[in-house]
Formats: structure tokens, sequence, C-alpha cells
């Protein structure tokens, strides 16, 4: 003859009760967090995958932070450069025209407006420091402020301040560019023919490609500064003449680093939808691997309800049973 105790009934009873706690707990928090477990021994043997993923997942954020602030950088750089090139080219422009009129009035303040453009590219800063600086990007990298104080300096090196420290910006696992340029290098040449001109206009002798070009006294004037203006003489003709050359040769070094610049932007670009196509991949993976349906969630939820008021009823039902019940 079998015989079964109330109180085992009880205990079984309760442990039931219990075990379904647990599950309604496990599927509360699966519904809040939609994940399969809230610890790496949630998930048992997976565990050591998933934590190889977020390591790769955060190694792939780290890149793709990185490859947007060069983005940004690199498009900054690009409006400098090209404020560059439109100071040598308006310049330039300006020159052809004043020579082909014959007529140089109001040359030399349209030059101090190209010059102050060209400043204002090779001082162009992002997010709070000068782009073409180099390594010392809190100050300005191209120091003169006017035509007047270039001609004083004692040679066009003398106005640059930027150090030798180009930007380099790694991009991938195994690919870093050299992002950045130096002002020295795209305004020196540029520089050198406003300083040029600005010499000759104070009256003093210049010398290009071994070629003296000196100011002459042209009456009503007393002294030879000032010959950029008014009518051009074939003298000042032929040094202008010298300088737009000067010109065509610097601009020529500004389009290629405005170029070069283009390039990195694409390949920063390129680099950054690789590396965001794997961050979707990957998130993809992790979910897979990590993710619980809400909706599953949900059912799991209500059945363990179901089951811990069946336990309920159990433990409630064993609890007002006696013997005296048994034997009226």
């Amino acid at each position: 003859m079998t015989r079964v105790s109330t109180m085992g009934n009880y205990q079984s009873a309760l442990l039931d009760l219990m075990k379904a706690q647990g599950r309604q707990q496990l599927a509360q928090e699966r519904l809040d967090s939609e994940k399969i477990a809230t610890d790496s021994k949630g998930y048992g043997r997976s565990s050591q995958n998933i934590t190889a993923l977020k390591a790769t997942q955060s190694r792939l954020a780290g890149f793709v932070a990185s490859g947007e602030a060069v983005e940004a950088r690199l498009a900054s750089q690009d409006i400098a450069l090209s404020r560059v090139g439109e100071g040598g080219a308006g310049a330039r422009e300006s020159i052809a025209t004043a020579i082909a009129a014959g007529r140089l009035e109001g040359l030399m303040a349209e030059l101090q407006g190209h010059f102050q453009t060209m400043q204002a590219g090779l001082n162009f800063s992002h997010q709070g420091q000068y782009l073409l600086g180099g390594g010392l990007g809190d100050a300005p990298p191209a120091t003169a402020d006017s035509l007047a104080a270039l001609a004083a300096a004692p040679d066009v090196a003398s106005v640059f301040a930027n150090d030798r420290q180009a930007q380099k910006s790694r991009i991938g696992e195994s690919a870093t560019l050299t992002t950045g340029f130096l002002a020295d290098d795209v305004g020196a040449a540029l520089t050198e023919v406003f300083r040029n001109i600005q010499i000759y206009q104070n009256g003093d002798p210049v010398t290009v490609d071994g070629v003296t070009y000196t100011p002459s006294v042209v009456p009503p004037r007393t002294t030879a500064a000032g010959n950029i203006d008014g009518s051009a003489s074939d003298e000042v003709t032929a040094f202008l003449t010298k300088q737009m050359q000067m010109l065509d040769k610097a601009i020529v070094g500004v389009t290629a680093a405005t170029a070069r610049n283009g390039s990195m932007q694409n390949q920063v670009q390129s680099a950054l939808a690789g590396h965001q196509a794997q961050q979707t991949s990957l998130t993809k993976m992790l979910e897979a691997k990590t993710g619980y349906d809400p909706a599953q969630a949900i059912t799991d939820l209500q059945l363990a309800g179901v089951a811990i008021e069946a336990s309920a009823q159990v433990i409630v039902s064993l609890k007002s049973t006696s013997l005296l019940d048994l034997l009226r």
C-alpha cells in the first residue's frame, strides 16, 4: 500500500511555487532588458563568444568616433585650403586685369584683400585649434597681419610659426594617414609673391630668379615708392608679369594640397562606412546571441503567473485539508 503524506504534497507544491516565481522573475528581467540574461553567467558556454564580440564592438566604436572626428577636420581643412587658393587666384586675376587695362589704381588695395583671404585660410581653426599649425595649434601659424608687416619681416620663413609635426590620424587597425598640412608648406610660395610686391611698392629692389627689379623714380614722384599705381610702365609691367608667373606655380602647389585633402576625405569616408557596416553586422550578431523576443517574454511571464496561481491554490487546499474532513 502506497502512503502519500500531506507534508510531502505540501513541500512539492511549495517547490513548484518557488520554481514558478523564479521563472516569473526571469521572464520579467528578459522583458525589461530584452536580453536572455543580465550577466555573463546567464549565457553559459556562449559567454566567451559574446565577450569577444563586445570587445570587437568597443574597438569598432573607437574607430568610428575617430573617423568622424577626422572627417570633420578634413572638411574644415578643405575650407582652409580653398581660401588660401582663393587668395592666390584672386591676386593673379587682379594683376592680370590691371596689366591688361594698363592702369594700376587700386591694385594694392585689392592685393591687400587677397592677402587677408589667404591669411584667413592659413589661420583657419577647427574646434579651437589652428589646422595648419602642426603641433602648435594654440597660436596662428601665419603671423603677418598686413602687407606692410610682411614686407618689414626679414624673410618669408619668419612670418610662419608652425612646427614640423603634421597631424596623423589612425582610421583602422593598420591604417594611419598624415592628414594635416603645415602653413608654411601650403602658403610660403604665395606669401613670397605678396612680400615681393609690397617691397617693390615700398621703392626697394626685388631679386627673383637672379633678376633684380629696381623701381625707378617716376615724375612727379620724388621717390621710387608707390610705383604700383596710375599708368602701368613697362618696368612695372615686367615686374608684375614675373610675379604672376610665380603665382601660377604657387597656386599649382595649393591646388595639389587641396586635391590630396579631398583624396584623404574619400579614404576616411570609405573606412568609416566600412566600420559602420561592421558595427551593424556585429550588433545583429549580438542581438541574435543575447536578445530575447519581448512577445516571448510576455508569454513566459503569463505562463509563470498561471503556474504561481495554480501552486498557490494547491498549497491553500493542502493547508485546509485534515483527517477529520475525511472521517465525516
